[in-house]
């Protein structure tokens, strides 16, 4: 486990590919138990040991995740989640170059519980919800394209679906038009950066997740 980011209320950890967040159906340990374990040891802790789980990140996807290591942290980042205060930055390899270099895209996504997944409609239809976000070529390899992507609102699946929808599903991302998985599993999408006002200290907050070390990460030329 990778911390990038820790005081008295936050810690902001590095998640790898095919690590959940919280606990699922799936059983496996999930990364909050893997954070608790890691701030009981380092502080020599007794006891439970608290941890708030204020957002998620999709299995396959890496980057950061924050956590509140105090119920005053969490319920002011709950807060800030909800009313957009935290900026979040993330990066994608898409297999298709946009038409255009940068753009906003706006679409209406239903989420279907039974496959896990979303799909993305032009105009409102009964039980959407309105996503949006940013998107910038920011590099360019033989065959992919790097994309740098702002989230305007927090979907279910909202990068994923809303690339595949514009025509560039992202690498190894089979469940939204992707011809190939990657050999690991993951898709090629990561949680790069986060910006936000510290809920306690009202210091800003940037922190920035390392490449993964996939190789392609490296070809784009960008650190």
């Amino acid at each position: 486990m990778q911390v990038v980011y820790e005081d008295n209320h936050i810690i902001i950890v590095n998640k790898q590919s095919g690590e959940i967040v919280q606990g699922d159906k799936t059983g496996d340990r999930p990364l909050s138990d893997i954070v608790k374990d890691y701030i009981k040891e380092k502080y020599a802790k007794p006891g439970a040991v608290f941890l708030g789980v204020v957002h998620r990140l999709d299995r396959p996807v890496s980057g950061l995740v924050v956590f509140a290591r105090t119920s005053k942290a969490l319920s002011r980042l709950n807060k800030m989640f909800a009313e957009g205060e935290v900026h979040k930055t993330y990066w994608a390899i898409v297999k298709n170059t946009p038409r255009e270099s940068e753009g906003m895209l706006t679409h209406w996504l239903v989420r279907n519980e039974k496959q896990n997944k979303s799909y993305a409609y032009d105009s409102e239809k009964p039980n959407t919800k309105k996503a949006i976000l940013k998107y910038k070529v920011i590099g360019h390899s033989d065959n992919y394209t790097l994309l740098e992507i702002q989230l305007m609102t927090g979907r279910h699946h909202q990068i994923r679906c809303q690339l595949a929808a514009m025509g560039c599903p992202i690498k190894g991302d089979l469940k939204y038009g992707a011809p190939r998985s990657n050999p690991d599993g993951s898709i090629s999408l990561m949680s790069r950066r986060v910006e936000f006002i510290h809920p306690v200290s009202k210091e800003p907050i940037v922190a920035e997740a390392p490449l993964p070390d996939d190789p392609l990460w490296q070809t784009f030329g960008v650190s």
